[in-house]
């Protein structure tokens, strides 16, 4: 029997389908996860190591075939480890799903000219400040263990949070719709190397939040006055305040529409 006449006797059902349909849309959303990142790179690497089994299997080499099996069998677990980010933004992203969006109120519209005001007049005075704004992800995690406020979203709250000597200086203020639900909240820290030689602690954690939740994290340096703003672990740095209006704008209406 020919591979033609194999074609031809394959019996393709609507699961098969639906099958095919889902195992593309998942591996499409792990490639879009992981796209541009140092996790792609170790993808392509983990891939070439996988290879190397069936070509020693194939060109019968024993030795490298032995070295692959043993490769292998600890490759979930090197996964696991390498990816562990990366599983915990999909696994976040499960939660912010569109469908389950139906089951959530709706927040207000987020103040972006109140957000921008209290930058521009942190950045003038050369304050340090984070102001993370929630998307689809929770950030309750967070609110839970800073100082719950539940206040109106003001530019003047906003600047006074961040004074120095106060009691919630170093921490960030979280901002839900309207509304300032927490502030002096501590950040997870961003793993990647190379934000360790170039950030400070502040756009660290504005970094490491991102890569965790798509909340949008605004962050005005103390040593310099720069304003950044952090979104899907990346920072837009040196910003003014109309490019700050605009960067928040495209980056909170791209939430909606993802």
């Amino acid at each position: 029997m020919t591979w033609y006449d194999r074609l031809l006797s394959l019996q393709f059902t609507w699961r098969d389908a639906v099958d095919i349909v889902v195992v593309a849309f998942v591996i499409y959303n792990i490639l879009a996860l992981i796209r541009g990142t140092r996790a792609m790179q170790i993808s392509i690497g983990l891939l070439l190591l996988a290879s190397s089994f069936f070509v020693a299997r194939a060109f019968d080499l024993p030795a490298l075939e032995a070295i692959s099996r043993e490769i292998l069998f600890y490759l979930p677990f090197a996964i696991i480890v390498l990816f562990q980010h990366e599983i915990r933004r999909a696994l976040a992203r499960m939660g912010g799903n569109p469908l389950l969006a139906l089951f959530r109120p709706n927040s207000a519209e987020v103040h972006v000219a109140a957000i921008a005001q209290a930058a521009d007049v942190l950045s003038k005075r050369k304050i340090g400040a984070l102001m993370a704004i929630e998307r689809s992800h929770s950030l309750r995690s967070y609110a839970e263990a800073a100082k719950v406020m539940d206040a109106a979203l003001t530019s003047d709250l906003l600047v006074t949070i961040f004074i120095p000597g106060g009691p919630m200086h170093d921490g960030a203020a979280i901002i839900k719709g309207d509304r300032i639900i927490a502030a002096g909240a501590f950040l997870p820290l961003t793993q990647s190397a190379d934000s360790k030689l170039a950030h400070g602690t502040r756009h660290r954690a504005a970094l490491g939040l991102t890569e965790e939740s798509d909340a949008v994290v605004v962050v005005v340096s103390e040593e310099n006055g720069a304003i950044g703003v952090a979104s899907e672990g990346t920072l837009q740095e040196h910003l003014d305040r109309e490019a700050l209006v605009r960067v928040l704008g495209e980056s909170l209406e791209k939430g909606k529409r993802a």
